[in-house]
């Protein structure tokens, strides 16, 4: 699970190849950060701000901190996620309790959200006009989590929707907004079904469900189930749910000390981490396999095109790395120097 507090650093706007020679440029081109990689980067623990990376589709540009370089100011405490909405970026910025609405292709500011969140931690879109942001309120206090809907036109919050402890990220589908509940703090097992102001229901899943993927109809659900220091361990799962009904169709259970984490799908495969290995599944499959393709502990992960795209957050006090494997050979064909602690990996086309 990620901290809730970390923060910044550099202000400095870079560009460099692949080969990590970085020189410096001060001409920033119109709409300079369309068509490539956003990497959403935590920074220092407790205080300063994050940041924000951006490396071009062909890999031979980096710009690092993105957000002050256009505005001179920083995002915040923590930049914990990002969410789109049509040419708009949402920037979470967890500890500062604040999301800052940028251009998301030249990243001049807008304008940021602050009333009627608490803790945020995750943003999604239906439309260009309405958003909902998942809050973990108090993190000591199981009772006060909520999901807050935003007019996107105003960047306002306009309701909140009570929900069980600990919501984090959200699948938008059908009409329909579901929420994984990881627990905050503390660890819990369910799923919120939102249907526009309403909790509709409740899916009982797997412990410490921290992954959600949709394809053809079913939402995939990683479960990393509860660790060790619990006291009551539980094993990793991942659940399959029928988005027609809201029912589970099949349960795949890992081993009784496996905690999964970091679910991604491309071309109808999954793609997981765990115990320092990445793993890949067909959508299809009904069966864990039992080799990894790719050996390494990642922050985050994203797959798409034929590629996977890792972060390595290093030890979590240095500049981390974006890390891009061809999978089609499980080999690294990218390693590019990103911000601290990469928590976030973004597709800005």
């Amino acid at each position: 699970m990620k901290k809730l507090v970390y923060l910044t650093f550099a202000t400095s706007l870079f560009i460099a190849c692949s080969n990590d020679d970085s020189p410096q440029d001060d001409q920033i081109p119109a709409a300079a950060y369309e068509n490539g990689i956003l990497v959403i980067n935590e920074g220092p623990f407790g205080n300063g701000s994050g940041t924000v990376s951006f490396i071009s589709e062909d890999f031979t540009s980096v710009y690092q901190d993105i957000y002050n370089t256009v505005n001179g100011s920083d995002i915040g405490n923590i930049v914990q996620s990002m969410g789109f909405s049509d040419e708009k970026a949402y920037i979470v910025a967890n500890n500062s309790n604040r999301v800052i609405v940028a251009n998301r292709f030249t990243f001049d500011s807008i304008s940021s959200i602050s009333a009627g969140i608490n803790n945020p931690r995750y943003m999604v879109s239906n439309d260009a006009t309405r958003g909902y942001i998942s809050n973990w309120g108090d993190p000591n206090d199981n009772s006060d989590d909520f999901v807050a809907v935003v007019d996107l036109i105003t960047n306002t919050v306009i309701s909140s929707i009570p929900v069980s402890f600990g919501p984090e990220r959200m699948v938008f589908e059908n009409d329909k907004l579901y929420v994984a509940h990881q627990g905050g703090y503390g660890q819990n097992n369910l799923i919120s079904v939102i249907s526009g102001n309403n909790l509709q229901t409740t899916i009982t899943v797997g412990d410490v469900p921290n992954a959600m993927v949709e394809e053809n109809g079913i939402l995939y659900v990683l479960c990393g189930g509860n660790p060790d220091y619990t006291g009551n361990e539980t094993a990793g799962s991942l659940v399959k749910i029928d988005l027609a009904n809201n029912q589970i169709i099949e349960t795949l259970t890992f081993g009784a000390t496996d905690h999964p984490s970091g679910m991604t799908e491309d071309d109808g495969n999954l793609f997981y981490g765990l115990n320092g290995k990445i793993y890949k599944l067909a959508t299809t499959s009904n069966t864990l396999p039992g080799t990894g393709i790719i050996d390494g502990f990642f922050y985050a992960l994203e797959a798409k095109d034929g590629k996977l795209y890792a972060t390595d957050a290093s030890d979590f006090a240095s500049d981390g790395r974006l890390l891009v494997y061809d999978l089609a050979t499980n080999q690294e064909i990218q390693n590019i120097t990103v911000g601290l602690i990469p928590g976030g990996i973004y597709f800005n086309d």
